[in-house]
Formats: structure tokens, sequence, C-alpha cells
């Protein structure tokens, strides 16, 4: 097994975050909902390079090489995949880990990117900042997609209870809060937060069908949350950072 060096980790950390904002932030429903023409595809992959350039400092050639296989990833997602597959919870998950895969050849490949490129004199300085942001965006945003797609098949019967959008917001909040407790090392407060969550939804999980169809978002939710913020400690350990329990 190779040991990550600090170079290799700098890298890596500065291409997750430039994955994490083209897929989640930068790339819009809209643009999503329309991937499948050729127009919104080719943007996308432009803002992935764009992002990957700007993110290692200008390296051009592993920004291409991951923009390329982000192409090849998407493109065997969106025309490669019937339309009922491209919407379930494993398509997602095995293209981003797919996509993960890719960043981690990218940057055992070329290790020192980052630190050739225009942040070489704050490039240890960023992993840091890096990993948070990319481990805050993938559980509460990330996150989101990946419960909608858990949830949906029992969804329709329950789109037009509540306010609108509001369970996607308590979801993001929850998963925000959880980031925050394993981020401080408290993740016993978790506990407190499900049973806050139950008592509030007493009233409204009474019926059978409605208690499942939360229990199902809910653990949903709070396992993908609790996944992804031990994973990004673990990176954060593996970089040499101290964090909290470590």
């Amino acid at each position: 097994m190779i040991a990550p060096s600090a170079p290799m980790i700098e890298t890596f950390a500065a291409l997750l975050l430039a994955h994490v904002l083209a897929d989640f932030v930068f790339q819009s429903d809209w643009m999503v909902a329309r991937k499948r023409h050729v127009g919104v595809f080719t943007l996308h992959i432009a803002v992935v390079a764009a992002l990957n350039l700007v993110a290692l400092g200008g390296a051009w050639a592993p920004a291409l090489a991951v923009a390329s296989a982000h192409l090849v990833i998407d493109a065997v997602k969106t025309w490669g995949l019937p339309v009922g597959m491209r919407t379930r919870f494993a398509a997602f998950a095995t293209d981003q880990a797919a996509h993960l895969v890719s960043l981690a050849a990218a940057a055992l490949y070329w290790p020192g990117a980052v630190s050739a490129g225009l942040w070489a004199p704050w490039a240890g300085a960023t992993v840091a900042p890096a990993l948070l942001l990319s481990g805050f965006v993938l559980t509460v945003i990330a996150g989101g997609h990946a419960v909608g797609m858990v949830t949906a098949p029992y969804a329709q019967d329950f789109k037009d209870q509540g306010l609108p959008k509001a369970g996607q917001r308590i979801g993001q909040l929850e998963r925000a809060v959880i980031f925050l407790l394993v981020l401080i090392g408290e993740p016993s407060g978790i506990g407190f937060l499900i049973a806050a969550k139950s008592l509030l939804r007493f009233e409204a999980t009474k019926e059978q069908r409605a208690s499942e169809y939360v229990i199902i978002g809910t653990l949903t939710s709070f396992g993908w949350a609790l996944a992804v913020s031990s994973a990004t400690m673990a990176l954060l350990r593996l970089s040499g950072v101290a964090v909290a329990g470590g």
C-alpha cells in the first residue's frame, strides 16, 4: 500500500473541492434535468475543467485528465443507462465512487501538481479548508440528492403534505448539525437530535405509511451524514490536521 505524501494529499484535496463544487454547487437542477442535451453536458464538463485548473493553480495536464475522466463517467451514466436507472441511488453512488477513484489516480500520478502551481506558497494551508468545505457540501447538499433518490419510490403519497421544500431544508439542517457534531468530537449529540426530531414528528407520523416514510428518509439522511462526516475526519487526520477526538 502506498502511503500518501503531503503533496499527494494537497493535490487530492484541491481536486476533491473542484469536483464537489462542479457537481453539487455549480450544476443546477435545471442542468441535471437537461444533461442529455449536448450543450448542457458540454457546459458542465467545461465548468469541471475550469474549476480543476483553478484549484490546481494552473496545472493543465491533471486538470485535463480529470475533466476527461469526468466526461467519460458522466457520459456512461447519461447515455449508457436507461432513464429509470439513472435516477436510482445505486447509479448515483457508483458515479460518485468512480469520480473519487479518478481523483485519487490523478493525485497519485501528479502528486506535486498543487505544490508546483500558483498556490504553491499556500499549498499546505489550503488542505484543511478544502477538505472541510468538500465534506460539508457532500454531507449537506449531496446528501439531499441521496435521500431524495432513496425515498423517491414512496414520496408520491406525501408530496402535498407540509410546507413546500420544508422537508428538504430540515434534512439539510440536520445533516449540517451532524457534520458539526462529528467535527467537534461530540457524535453523542446526534442521539439528542434524533430524539428531538422524533418528538416534533410525533403527530405527523401516527399513520403507519407516514411513519415508515419518515423513518426511511431520516435513517438515510443520518447514515449518509455520519458516513461522509467520518470520512472527512479520516482525511483530515491523514493529512496531519489536528481534529477533535484525534
